[in-house]
């Protein structure tokens, strides 16, 4: 039987301490995907407590953050693929609102409505980042906080996002270089 999300739990004060410091983070990242907070909670319930059932192993590892991000990723995966959806800010990102809107400016909008699709198809620790820092808008240190990573491992995986963005996009490559007139 799995436990009500409404009642109290005795926890360890340490999964309490984890469970202060990234649930806002979990939650926004389901409700990304699901597009409602009742989806995001029902989903990230069921992560807390499967981060609890295996708390002492997940501390052992070195490092929890990932550890429990590599579980609510597979928790937003399995869920999406088992209703057959596309995440969210896919299907209601401000491009397909824009698009539903005025139907007269497809043919404009068309060239960067690729990009919400383009983000769903980054892999790994690149997606993360992006929907991260710039769908849920959350700083760069913060971000590295969440997943565990140094802040540079954060801007070095935006890089390679943005430029596998750009290919994917066919957009060209600026050839300004920093220092450069």
């Amino acid at each position: 039987m799995s436990q009500s999300m409404y009642s109290p739990l005795d926890l360890p004060i340490d999964f309490e301490a984890f469970y202060l410091g990234h649930q806002e983070a979990f939650h926004g990242y389901a409700e990304a995907h699901f597009g409602t907070r009742a989806a995001a909670e029902e989903v990230i319930h069921k992560v807390f407590l499967e981060i609890l059932a295996g708390w002492t192993d997940l501390l052992s590892t070195g490092n929890l953050e990932q550890g429990a991000w590599a579980i609510v990723r597979r928790a937003v995966h399995d869920r999406l693929e088992l209703e057959g959806r596309l995440p969210a800010f896919i299907v209601n990102g401000p491009i397909t609102q824009a698009l539903a809107a005025t139907r007269d400016r497809i043919q404009a909008m068309e060239s960067s409505s690729g990009l919400y699709e383009a983000i769903g198809e980054l892999q790994g620790r690149q997606f993360e980042v992006i929907v991260l820092r710039f769908i849920l808008g959350y700083p760069t240190v913060k971000v590295a906080w969440y997943m565990g990573i140094d802040d540079r491992t954060v801007d070095h995986h935006i890089r390679r996002a943005k430029e596998r963005l750009r290919t994917k996009l066919q957009i060209p490559q600026d050839r300004k270089r920093k220092g450069e007139q």
